[in-house]
């Protein structure tokens, strides 16, 4: 068995590395624009600071807080956390109400998180 040079070895993972971080990016990327829409674009009432707002201003707020922390946001559970979770100002959670009670925002968007990364997943 021959043996393989470890500078090969190097140069083949950093090719590797150098291509999987572009995708992990865009798909990153494009998770973020995807909860941004389904909070703009639904029917559900959202909570922030005891306060209805509709889901274009709840994106709205959401997109601002996004793009202060953006630096620190390297995957869309980071987002969620850093964006839509929590008011600063209280610290009360923002909540969201589709049909009875209201839940937890933060929930309900890890919950359409994962029901896009399941529809969105390579086939195996």
């Amino acid at each position: 068995m021959r043996r393989v040079p470890m500078r090969l070895v190097v140069v083949a993972l950093l090719i590797l590395v150098q291509l999987v971080i572009p995708a992990r990016a865009d798909s990153t990327a494009n998770e973020i624009a995807y909860l941004l829409k389904v909070i703009r674009e639904s029917p559900c009432t959202f909570i922030r600071n005891g306060s209805d707002y509709d889901g274009a201003a709840a994106a709205e707020h959401v997109e601002a807080k996004y793009a202060h922390y953006k630096s620190e946001i390297k995957t869309a559970e980071d987002f969620i956390d850093r964006s839509a979770t929590k008011s600063l100002l209280s610290g009360d959670p923002y909540q969201v109400q589709c049909e009875g009670a209201p839940s937890l925002a933060a929930e309900w968007l890890r919950d359409v998180l994962r029901s896009y990364r399941a529809a969105h997943a390579p086939p195996q």
